[in-house]
């Protein structure tokens, strides 16, 4: 009996501590996945955290994927076509239309004797349509396609060969490239009718035909197109933002040597048929040379601004100081004397209105209105050439002053391209007037070489009896003035 109860008793003891291992066992099994189910609840929120603000940026900033191609950030966004450019440069070339006819032909017609004035501007309308002719012929293809040797273009685009109304030139990236052509022929235009202003009073009307033709061909394109047109003076360095090499020096020399060989007139006075011409002119070529400079930019933007209001002061500067060293000089102040200092100025600040700021502009006004006028007044009287309109010692003279000023002030605040001697680069100094003379010796040799050929075959003169009577009359048989 007392075996079986302590038998008993065992088996209960035992249960009880099989209960307790038991529950002990379960509490451990809850305790154990209790906590790992907080450490996986806290690893959970920690990934949430690092993973959270990686998905809402990716989504915002998409631009991730070019950090990974850098070149194909590299490659430049391909040429497309401007509407605001294109509008501005239609509008530029309109005004430097305006220039050549009527603001060149009302100039020099005005201050040509009034038996001649008819002459004096058929010699600038004649020139625009031949040279609008010639250049979409050939003149633009030489002067702005391809390069050989430096010296010339090639004639792949001769008659506007493979380009359309979607064509763009690298030269002028915003704006069709046929406004681009158009643009530059009046440029070329206006050169070759600068240079008649010397020749005036004596010449026969088809010696200035052939001279136009083959000067265009042998002075103006390769000039253009060693300055503009990627040629060696380009790659030399030469600053030229609107034509003070390419037009002004160019024209200037074949003025001077074309009246040394023409000779001088019988009546050698200047006396202006219209005066009211001359200021009407001037007028006209002063807002027409807003689209000669400004228009030089081929862009309606910060730069066209710049050669603006550069262009404006310094003609308006040269007109002054013009005036006053004339009414110093002679006591009076002349309405011609205005005019002239005025268009001194346009044509001195034509290479450097994009490159300087207005300080520059002012001296190269300063400049223009002074050293012209000297050279008018006491050059000419003392070499004895008769330069009758002063072609050269306006346009020569003035363009040679702002080329080689353009080596000074240019100020690379303005243009990047440009920067001169005041700005740290004497270099460019020297570079404008390698330029300049390079100019000036090569248009006075082909000129010089054009007139005798002209003379001992054509003949450059009218006779004395035509001359009298007035070339109006004895080469078109019309008077300007029937009064």
């Amino acid at each position: 009996m007392r075996d079986i109860q302590q038998g008993v008793r065992l088996r209960v003891e035992a249960d009880n501590a099989s209960e307790k291992i038991s529950g002990r066992f379960i509490m451990e099994r809850f305790i154990s996945i209790t906590v790992l189910l907080g450490f996986m609840m806290f690893a959970g929120l920690a990934f949430a955290e690092e993973v959270k603000p990686v998905e809402a940026p990716a989504a915002i900033t998409l631009p991730a994927p070019a950090a990974e191609t850098p070149a194909a950030a590299a490659v430049p966004a391909p040429p497309k076509i401007d509407t605001g450019d294109t509008a501005w440069m239609i509008v530029a070339t309109a005004l430097v239309m305006l220039m050549t006819i009527p603001g060149l032909a009302l100039f020099y017609g005005g201050l040509a004797k009034r038996k001649d004035s008819l002459n004096t501007m058929a010699m600038s309308f004649v020139t625009f349509c031949i040279v609008s002719v010639l250049w979409v012929i050939f003149g633009f293809s030489f002067s702005f396609n391809g390069d050989m040797a430096g010296f010339i273009g090639d004639g792949a685009k001769a008659l506007l060969n493979g380009i359309g109304p979607n064509s763009i030139n690298d030269l002028a990236k915003t704006i069709p490239e046929y406004i681009f052509i158009v643009y530059q022929l009046t440029f070329a235009a206006i050169t070759v009718a600068l240079a008649s202003g010397a020749y005036i009073e004596r010449m026969k009307f088809s010696a200035w035909i052939v001279f136009t033709i083959l000067w265009f061909v042998v002075a103006y394109i390769p000039v253009a197109h060693w300055v503009w047109g990627g040629g060696f003076l380009a790659k030399m360095g030469a600053l030229d933002f609107a034509g003070g090499t390419v037009v002004h020096i160019n024209a200037g020399a074949a003025a001077l040597v074309g009246a040394l060989i023409l000779g001088k007139r019988k009546e050698k006075s200047l006396l202006p048929g219209n005066l009211t011409l001359v200021v009407t002119g001037a007028g006209l070529l002063w807002f027409g040379w807003f689209g000669f400079n400004a228009g030089s930019a081929l862009a309606a933007n910060g730069l066209a601004g710049a050669a603006f209001i550069n262009t404006n002061t310094a003609a308006a500067v040269a007109a002054l100081s013009w005036m006053v060293v004339e009414w110093m000089h002679s006591k009076k102040a002349t309405v011609l004397g205005l005019a002239s200092g005025a268009v001194g100025g346009l044509v001195a600040i034509t290479p450097a209105a994009g490159f300087v700021n207005i300080s520059g502009a002012i001296c190269i006004g300063l400049a223009a209105g002074i050293i012209p006028f000297f050279a008018v007044a006491f050059l000419k009287p003392r070499l004895g050439y008769d330069d009758t309109l002063d072609a050269f010692g306006i346009h020569g003279v003035g363009g040679t002053i702002g080329a080689v000023l353009t080596g000074v002030f240019a100020d690379p605040s303005i243009n990047e391209l440009g920067k001169g001697l005041l700005y740290g680069n004497p270099g460019q100094l020297w570079t404008q007037i390698i330029a300049s003379v390079i100019t000036f010796v090569y248009s006075a040799v082909v000129t010089a070489i054009i007139f005798l050929l002209i003379k001992y075959t054509v003949g450059l003169r009218v006779d004395e009896e035509e001359e009298f009577i007035g070339l109006d009359e004895s080469q078109h048989g019309e008077k300007a003035y029937n009064l």
